[in-house]
């Protein structure tokens, strides 16, 4: 057994891939996300995978019911050996001229104060262990200027490198390391948000959730001494 992992937005997308493929890997998960179905649906293939999962639904923005989660974690498997953190939001308007404060502010509540809460849980658990393993899925509108994904979900995943960094410079002497991981255009249900839905055809050119799923993998594989600051992953012909 690999440890215990817990991802947070692993009911649907990357996130229900990465669950799967570390499942695979040996990996204990725990899922959490908002919906109960859909967190049960990812417990479910994870055990079609022969692994073990337990199901953990939780609301990453409501501080009080992600430490309930936490807690349930704790007392079942003992403390968080990796996290993986892919819970994310986004709207269509996406412009000064069209957004409006409380999506922006919802957007940025889910992108990053909920990825800070969450880390500040596990972190005293990965001290007490003397090792930890953190993997933000953030975005390529964090790594290259992407006008199109929108003033607000720029501003989030843009704040997620500085997290990141931060995570390494103060924790590394713990044994934790973190990476900001930068998918560029995915094909998941995420596609819905934007303001004119990719069709079929431009979905066929985009990454899948089991690209992203293997990349985490291979962040989460790598040996304890081997830190992977940053990872950016992009579709052929992306821009």
């Amino acid at each position: 057994m690999t440890g215990t992992l817990w991802i947070i937005g692993g009911g649907s997308g990357m996130g229900r891939a990465a669950a799967v493929e570390a499942a695979e890997a040996g990996w204990r998960v725990a899922v959490t996300g908002r919906r109960h179905d859909a967190v049960a649906e990812t417990t479910r293939l994870i055990a079609l995978a022969g692994g073990e999962a337990l199901d953990v639904v939780a609301d990453a923005k409501d501080s009080e019911s992600l430490a309930g989660a936490h807690s349930r974690i704790e007392e079942h498997w003992g403390p968080v050996t990796a996290v993986v953190l892919a819970a994310g939001l986004n709207a269509p308007n996406r412009t000064w001229a069209d957004q409006s404060m409380d999506d922006f502010a919802d957007i940025v509540d889910t992108n990053l104060t909920s990825v800070a809460r969450a880390i500040h849980l596990v972190l005293p658990g990965m001290r007490a262990e003397g090792s930890g393993n953190i993997v933000v899925v953030s975005s390529r509108a964090a790594w290259r200027f992407s006008p199109g994904s929108g003033v607000a979900y720029m501003s989030s995943k843009t704040g997620l490198s500085a997290l990141v960094a931060s995570i390494n410079d103060q924790e590394g002497a713990n044994g934790i390391k973190a990476c900001h991981l930068c998918p560029g255009d995915v094909d998941t249900d995420f596609l819905a948000m934007r303001p004119e839905v990719p069709d079929a055809e431009q979905r066929s050119q985009m990454l899948g959730a089991g690209d992203v799923a293997r990349a985490v993998r291979f962040i989460l594989d790598s040996p304890p001494h081997v830190r992977i600051d940053e990872l950016a992953i992009s579709p052929i012909g992306q821009r």
